[in-house]
């Protein structure tokens, strides 16, 4: 018997995996210490789980632990990256790079340096989302200081270059940025192959608990930032605050687990999602947003090109999706897909599905059944009323 309404918004947030509830559990009972108190065992042993959880993110990316800052999550992760960063270097530059389809973290961030004297580049996609590498490179300046990139993007799962990105800004001694939020345990990713300088990371899009998430900074002596928060010194002096074991211990089994299952987990996302697809592009009024092939494997979002679609959306009871990023609070249209070309309309007729770890066969076959009955009557429904108004 399916348990509705079924779950389809993994780029929302993932469920927790109950076997990082149970790594966390004992350290919200006994094992409570504060791992800055290094002068009793209560302290020692929670800094020897944060030390191991450190390690645990750092080789899902393939960095070093000394590399990886604590933070709440990727929101913050993009703020202490393009603020520390864009202060730290503003003698040698004010001006700073960026996608029209980043995550709002990043777009707001950087209007927010705009505000502040700095000067910010965004370039549009291509309109499979994808961004066009001579487009960047001609977009560079001599006073380009920093530019940040999306590895997956939110809403229409497309895989950016950044090896190729990464590899321009370096030439020319720019901070490569990197928010890879939605792509752990997605995608392989390796920063010691990667030429990317700031990576930002989280735990609630790859199962893990919210409000934790880390900073990757590579680890090089010319590579400074400004630290956001002070008190305490914590974190190299990059970001203070008592550190909260319990969601880094959940943070650090959650990557571990990514990478133990992600070889044998993504093609199974993928060949549900085609299933998907493949049922949804039968329809003509179904339009695919962003590139099929260069795209994670649970991500699926399309745009109805019905005009009285949206009522029908916003009334998908028995599967939850989203048709915008649920980053944005009250965004009823999205920016990504309207920075591909579509007009408010269509933006507005979009659903973003994600399969994640957790569902299965069944549920996708409901899911589809279901939305091809809601587009038939969508269909039906507009045909009657040219019918009586002709």
């Amino acid at each position: 018997m399916l348990k509705l309404p079924i779950y389809l918004d993994n780029s929302a947030t993932t469920p927790v995996d109950p076997r990082v509830v149970e790594a966390m559990l004992p350290w919200l009972a006994e094992k409570f210490g504060n791992p800055a108190s290094s002068s009793h065992a209560f302290g020692t042993t929670a800094r020897a789980a944060v030390e191991t959880a450190r390690d645990q993110v750092a080789q899902l990316i393939n960095a070093e632990a000394r590399e990886i800052v604590w933070t709440s999550g990727a929101t913050e992760s993009d703020n202490l990256a393009l603020k520390g960063a864009a202060f730290a270097c503003q003698t040698r530059g004010r001006h700073l790079i960026t996608v029209q389809t980043e995550h709002k973290a990043v777009l707001d961030t950087l209007h927010e340096l705009e505000r502040q004297g700095f000067e910010a580049t965004f370039l549009a996609p291509r309109s499979d989302g994808l961004l066009d590498l001579e487009q960047f490179k001609a977009a560079l300046r001599p006073d380009t200081i920093v530019a940040s990139v999306m590895l997956v993007n939110n809403e229409i799962g497309v895989i950016q270059d950044i090896s190729a990105l990464g590899a321009i800004c370096r030439e020319r001694g720019i901070i490569f940025h990197v928010d890879a939020a939605q792509a752990t345990g997605k995608i392989e990713i390796d920063v010691k192959r990667q030429p990317v300088d700031l990576m930002s990371l989280t735990a609630h899009k790859t199962y893990g608990p919210k409000g934790i998430g880390a900073l990757y900074v590579r680890d090089d002596p010319r590579l400074r930032l400004e630290p956001q928060m002070h008190g305490g010194g914590h974190e190299r002096g990059l970001r203070s605050g008592t550190l909260a074991t319990h969601q880094i211990v959940g943070m650090g089994e959650s990557f571990r687990l990514a990478g133990a299952v992600m070889a044998t987990e993504m093609p199974r996302l993928r060949v549900l999602r085609d299933k998907l697809w493949r049922g949804l592009a039968a329809f003509e009024e179904v339009q695919l947003n962003g590139d099929l092939q260069q795209r994670i494997a649970g991500n699926l979002n399309i745009s109805l090109k019905l005009p009285n679609s949206d009522q029908m959306i916003a009334s998908l009871d028995d599967i939850a999706v989203s048709s915008a990023s649920a980053c944005v609070t009250g965004a009823s249209v999205s920016h990504v897909l309207q920075a591909l070309g579509s007009d408010a309309q269509l933006a507005g007729n979009s659903i973003r599905i994600t399969v994640g770890r957790f569902n299965t066969e069944e549920e996708i076959d409901f899911a589809l059944a279901y939305l091809q009955r809601r587009i038939e009557e969508c269909r039906n429904a507009l045909s009657a009323t040219k019918r009586a108004r002709a």
